[in-house]
């Protein structure tokens, strides 16, 4: 069952947390003691345990009892390949799931996503490119209104986070990036659900 975060602060915390994380500010391994990030967020212990135990259940952190959070580790290249196609069926899944149900609020949501991934592209900000590229997808599932369907992308998505690194630093234009996902958002707007699939298949790579 997903964890009840404290609304609002909570919330803001698990985000900068996870997206440090995915662009790899917080290396893998890193242990991240309660005290540090209680007093980086200026808040009590109790907000960030909350959020640590939020990003355990999404399986970006893994947890000791005697020592603490520690940023989980991605998965050996061999298992990207595994991980590739469950992602094409999971996020495939969620546009079926969503497909009658999207609100301009949802587009201005993606829109800001592409504006923010737009701006890191131009001055070769492969990090922030990483966080967002992740974010689009993300909020591409969290729309499907599905707990268990994000629980287990977060999980698979948190295992292969280096690779979003590693692939978007192999692009001699970053705009390319941006460009990626842009149709992405056209087909979404278009009312053609099985060419947006087909065309999310083909993007996850």
């Amino acid at each position: 069952m997903e964890p009840q975060l404290v609304r609002g602060l909570g919330e803001q915390i698990v985000e900068r947390l996870r997206e440090d994380i995915f662009s790899g500010r917080i290396a893998e391994g890193e242990w991240l003691r309660e005290v540090d990030l209680a007093e980086r967020f200026s808040v009590s212990r109790g907000p960030i345990r909350d959020a640590l135990r939020q990003l355990s259940w999404e399986g970006i952190v893994q947890t000791d009892r005697n020592r603490g959070a520690q940023v989980a580790a991605s998965a050996p290249n061999e298992i990207q390949e595994l991980i590739i196609p469950l992602r094409r069926t999971i996020e495939g899944y969620a546009v079926r799931l969503f497909w009658d149900n999207l609100t301009d609020a949802d587009f201005e949501r993606w829109e800001a996503i592409l504006e923010t991934m737009k701006k890191a592209c131009r001055e070769r900000d492969f990090a922030t490119a990483s966080e967002q590229d992740i974010a689009f997808h993300r909020f591409l599932v969290e729309r499907a209104n599905s707990p268990d369907l994000l629980a287990i992308w977060s999980v698979i998505v948190a295992r292969v986070r280096r690779h979003f690194r590693e692939s978007h630093q192999r692009y001699d234009n970053p705009m390319d990036i941006y460009r990626e996902h842009t149709p992405l958002l056209e087909a979404f707007r278009t009312g053609d659900k099985q060419q947006a699939i087909l065309l999310l298949e083909e993007h996850i790579r």
